[in-house]
């Protein structure tokens, strides 16, 4: 089976790669870019380990084709941080102590950055909502939505 040639945009870069038809876009970010930051909880969608944004939406990148990225903009959880600043939603997880293995953490930075985009005031209603599916294992939800709500206050400040 030949590889397909991907270009695409990824954290703001120019990205060319190639890809097996059946490659997730999961496993190209991984195992062909390095990018390690997104993980494999389930490979069905349903944990939300994977997360990235395509062309401003929140994806299970477990559920999409590496192939599906030609011509997207991609954002994943190693885009977060600007250099050695992190943004408001990691600096708050860390201050709330809102992760423990750090398997679903990346995921969750990811959908509360989209919801906070989309959302830049919710309520710890719309928050749970927004997160929903995202799973953690490890610890209750209080310290996450904690600091979504902590960033939120922050982001609007600046």
């Amino acid at each position: 089976m030949s590889a397909i040639a991907v270009s695409t945009t990824i954290n703001g870069d120019d990205t060319e790669f190639l890809c097996q038809a059946e490659e997730t876009l999961l496993d190209v970010l991984r195992d062909r870019l390095g990018l390690t930051g997104s993980k494999e909880g389930c490979g069905t969608g349903d944990c939300g380990a994977c997360s990235v944004i395509v062309d401003d939406r929140l994806v299970c990148s477990c559920l999409v084709l590496g192939a599906e990225a030609e011509g997207r903009r991609i954002e994943t959880i190693e885009g977060m941080a600007n250099g050695e600043d992190l943004h408001p939603l990691q600096s708050k997880f860390l201050e709330h102590a809102a992760l423990q293995c750090g398997v679903c953490t990346p995921g969750f930075l990811i959908a509360a950055r989209d919801l906070l985009e989309k959302n830049p005031n919710p309520t710890e209603e719309e928050i749970r909502f927004g997160l929903a599916g995202n799973l953690c294992r490890c610890t209750g939800y209080d310290k996450i939505v904690r600091a979504v709500q902590d960033a939120a206050r922050v982001m609007k400040g600046s």
